[in-house]
């Protein structure tokens, strides 16, 4: 299997090489799909219309390399001890962390296919404590199988994403922490409508239902990519305040917004660590 070959290879070689086999891997396998290159141009375009085809052809190869070192994580991070991982990723902005899981009402991540969310999950686990990530299973069983077993290192919980609320709730019930990626298109029936980048986005409500009623404090995070430093920085923000009012409807759709341009500010510091071969924008408001 080429993923279990490229992981084990990755694996073996010392850090600075397998980083740039990983991000050379990524870059080659990303600019031989024509469909990512055709979904990437028309999202930039859509987002950032000022960029010239230069820039947006940098972005989509920044997009591409990022994508190895997602896959240099799930090989490297399982297996290093937390001393170890300590050496390689550093932590920005742990404070916001400590002070929302010291209320006690449990802490959800609000994090993004920006930067390396594998690694961000993984390294969390090994030095501040291990988390639950809710995740939507691969279509390929095997390599499902593969990654949910990295996804697990040092610790860490799974959550299936379909009929995760129950889980998800006894999680934070015990002041425990989930982490969800709540950066992806949602369809009709999951979605609430929000600006994204000054575009019409669906966005998943379940987020936002979830931090409602289980009260727990919602913290952004990311595990960005520092080329200038050549390792990885797991950042965390200010705790997110939840709006709430008499209107549940307007409850989600209000906090749904104050998430997404949360998620949209950093996408806009790191564009070419973001998933821009995702159709983020494909469901629409039925008139439209």
């Amino acid at each position: 299997m080429a993923v279990c070959i490229l992981l084990g290879t990755l694996r073996l070689l010392p850090y600075g090489i397998s980083v740039a086999l990983a991000e050379t891997a990524g870059l080659a396998f990303g600019s031989s799909i024509s469909k990512w290159r055709d979904v990437a141009e028309r999202n930039l375009k859509r987002a950032l219309p000022g960029l010239s085809a230069g820039e947006r052809r940098c972005i989509r190869h920044g997009v591409y390399r990022n994508l190895g070192r997602v896959a240099f994580a799930l090989a490297k991070l399982p297996i290093w001890s937390p001393r170890k991982v300590q050496r390689h990723v550093a932590f920005a902005g742990l404070e916001h962390f400590r002070a929302a899981q010291a209320k006690g009402r449990g802490v959800l991540l609000l994090t993004a296919h920006l930067g390396n969310w594998e690694l961000g999950a993984i390294a969390h686990a090994a030095v501040v404590g291990p988390l639950h990530v809710m995740v939507r299973p691969l279509e390929n069983r095997q390599v499902d199988r593969l990654v949910e077993s990295l996804r697990r290192s040092h610790g860490n919980g799974v959550i299936a994403k379909r009929n995760a609320a129950r889980e998800v709730l006894r999680v934070l019930a015990s002041n425990g922490t989930v982490g969800i990626l709540a950066d992806q298109n949602a369809l009709h029936e999951e979605a609430v409508f929000i600006r994204f980048f000054g575009v019409t986005a669906s966005a998943n409500k379940g987020f936002a239902k979830l931090a409602l009623r289980s009260g727990a404090a919602v913290v952004p995070s990311i595990a960005r990519w520092d080329p200038a430093g050549r390792s990885h920085i797991v950042e965390y923000g200010p705790e997110i305040d939840i709006l709430r009012t008499s209107s549940p409807a307007r409850d989600v759709e209000a906090n749904s917004q104050r998430f997404q341009r949360a998620l949209e500010d950093r996408i806009r510091r790191y564009p070419e660590q973001w998933l821009w071969i995702h159709r983020r924008w494909r469901t629409q408001p039925r008139d439209n």
